[in-house]
């Protein structure tokens, strides 16, 4: 009898041990990353796992029958805890299995996870000398925030003396979330020593973050794309190529300083309500005049922008309203400078050794405020002759500054200076202050806020009688698939990963009209307008659809004519060139009159057509289209798994 229970309970062990295993291999069987759905959930399941479950899961690396697919499983795990919190934990945990390791494999394969997660960088020898092979010894986590973490490492930076010192001081910005630390990064995509681990770093710094955005943020991963190879190019090469299909283009970072000259600066000519007393022509001159002076009043060195000491105020040549801005800032002592928002004063920056003027508050302060706050809230500058940064956000007449990541001055409204009776201009430029002492700045970026104010229809369309469709607050005149298109700042936005975009559609139906709206395409994408359509049904049949689509991307080289933007898709074709490049905001009215419709794109006619006429002998695409015979229906927004932006819907019944 107990050799029966003996028997039973193995084999009962045998089938838990079999059917864990089984479970393991069906989690990693979906890597290298190929499908986004199928991969996301396996880390999710692998997020749960009991210490139990990891440790059958490192016996995969010894197995010859799994140990390349649980490679690439762990590969993928890393990547997605690597900016969590999970990642010290975890990189204990691959140490402690590293020890335990039986095989060559598994060690170097457990080694180069560990890499990622911790703050060496080891060259591993892949040979059978294992044994040579330098433990990493866990750091304690640093208590300074990540703002100072990064000024930190960008001073190691100038003192590294080789490429691995580099790549080491890359993978630790890599570990550091925010925008800073991507433009860091960035700054090493050209250099052929490191451009590897800057490309790794950049890509998931921008994986984890939405809010980096812009068209340097752009630029950057475009040119990390191809550098990423090996393992790492099956799964973050293919998370990459799907983020930059969606990376939004608008109120993204702009960089304010190319680090070579002045372009985007000029010299100060007054101040505010000075210059808008000055006729066109008195403007000119002054600023040419200004101009003129400034060239040896700032300089460019190292990629600074340097104040020598002598002159006046250096100022964007563009106007801003609302905006976030990030910038260095360095002083020598009883240094004293600022930057103007709006062309007012200020934000402060002096040597708090200065305590005859004050300067023991610190820096960050709305120094000439007198009703509102003016002092900061806490002293949090760096020592003299270091970098520091600030952080800023203007709303309205709200300013909020973080110095070296230290809130010190909690959204205060910024006074007039110029006329205490008004308040702060709507729109102005930014001014970095001349105050007679030397003050270097780098990393000037800069990203412009949506007012978040809901669009109004301009006096002429009221009186020619359109309404509003879309105000960028919200979609209550819409129904179909909500879920698919959200509202982000101020534009409705097609999101394929909720149900592939689908279809959205006007709760009216209407049947003669006139319909404008704007739209921004994403590379390759395609979408449509549907017209005199039902809410259920391919609309391009039992409607009518206008098509949207990027023309120029390559995959859609060999289409029919009628398949191209603005056709009437799949019986009549529209004339091609006048979309602007991808990115930028294209404006299109569609009038339905009748039997007649009417494309104007960016204020060009590409398409004008009698269907009725066009279709007496048959359609296009030869096919059947029962909707050309509705005489009314829904306008919708026709989703085919693409980015698509849209806003300023308007319409005016015929």
């Amino acid at each position: 009898m107990k050799k029966i229970l003996l028997f039973l309970t193995v084999t009962f062990i045998t089938v838990i041990q079999v059917t864990a295993q089984s479970n393991l291999v069906n989690t990693i069987q979906v890597f290298p990353y190929q499908k986004t759905t199928e991969a996301t959930a396996s880390l999710a399941n692998m997020n749960s796992w009991e210490a139990s479950e990891w440790k059958a899961f490192f016996k995969l690396l010894e197995d010859t029958t799994y140990k390349t697919k649980a490679t690439y499983a762990l590969h993928a795990y890393v990547n997605n805890i690597a900016n969590s919190e999970k990642r010290a934990a975890f990189a204990k945990q691959l140490s402690k299995q590293k020890r335990k390791a039986k095989s060559d494999y598994a060690k170097i394969a457990i080694q180069d996870e560990l890499n990622l997660l911790t703050d060496a960088s080891i060259s591993t020898q892949r040979n059978n000398d294992l044994p040579k092979i330098k433990e990493i010894a866990e750091a304690p986590l640093s208590t300074k925030n990540d703002v100072q973490k990064l000024l930190d490492l960008q001073d190691k930076m100038e003192l590294a003396k080789n490429s691995i010192e580099q790549k080491r001081i890359i993978a630790e910005a890599a570990r550091v979330p925010g925008f800073g630390s991507f433009v860091f990064a960035s700054k090493f995509l050209d250099n052929a020593l490191v451009n590897k681990e800057a490309a790794l770093a950049v890509t998931r710094l921008a994986l984890a973050d939405l809010a980096i955005k812009g068209p340097i943020v752009r630029e950057a991963l475009e040119k990390a794309l191809p550098l990423i190879s090996g393992v790492d190019s099956a799964i973050l090469a293919t998370k990459l190529k799907a983020h930059l299909r969606k990376l939004p283009y608008d109120y993204g970072f702009v960089n304010m300083f190319n680090g070579k000259d002045l372009t985007g600066w000029k010299g100060l000519v007054g101040n505010p309500i000075y210059r808008a007393k000055q006729t066109d022509s008195a403007l000119k001159a002054l600023q040419a005049k200004a101009d003129a002076k400034i060239i040896n009043d700032w300089v460019v060195k190292d990629g600074m922008l340097v104040f020598t000491g002598h002159g006046d105020n250096l100022c964007t040549e563009k106007k801003y309203g609302d905006f976030e801005m990030y910038v260095d800032w360095k002083i020598t002592a009883q240094g004293d400078a600022g930057i103007y928002l709006r062309g007012s004063p200020q934000v402060q920056i002096w040597d708090t050794s200065r305590r005859e003027v004050g300067a023991q508050v610190g820096s960050g302060g709305l120094y000439n405020n007198q009703k509102n706050q003016s002092k900061p809230l806490v002293v949090a500058d760096n020592a003299i002759g270091s970098w520091n940064n600030f952080h800023i956000i203007m709303k309205g007449d709200k300013v909020t500054v973080y110095l070296n990541g230290v809130l010190v001055t909690d959204n205060i409204v910024l006074e007039n200076y110029w006329d205490r009776n008004l308040p702060i201009f709507i729109k102005e430029q930014i001014e970095l202050q001349a105050h007679g002492t030397y003050v270097a700045y780098r990393n000037l970026y800069i990203r412009e806020l949506p007012d978040n104010n809901a669009v109004s229809l301009t006096e002429e369309e009221k009186k020619e009688g359109f309404v509003n469709l879309f105000d960028g607050m919200n979609i209550d005149q819409w129904m179909g698939n909500t879920a698919g298109y959200v509202i982000n700042d101020g534009a409705l936005v097609v999101v394929p990963d909720n149900g592939s975009g689908g279809n959205l559609y006007t709760k009216e139906e209407y049947a003669d009209f006139v319909y404008r709206f704007e739209f921004q395409l994403t590379p390759g994408a395609n979408n449509g307008i549907g017209v005199h359509a039902p809410p259920v049904g391919d609309a391009a049949y039992v409607g009518m659809e206008i098509q949207v689509l990027d023309n120029e991307a390559p995959i859609y080289a060999s289409l029919q004519p009628y398949q191209y933007h603005g056709s009437v898709y799949g019986i009549a074709p529209a004339k091609r060139g006048y979309l602007l490049p991808t990115g930028e905001w294209n404006k299109e009215e569609i009038m339905l009159k009748g039997s007649t419709i009417k494309v104007t794109l960016n204020g060009t006619v590409i398409n004008e057509v009698d269907i009725k006429e066009v279709t007496k002998n048959g359609t296009a695409d030869h096919k059947e289209h029962p909707g050309l015979a509705r005489t009314k229906g829904h306008i919708g927004f026709l989703g085919h798994g693409d980015v698509v932006r849209f806003k300023n819907m308007r319409i005016k019944r015929l």
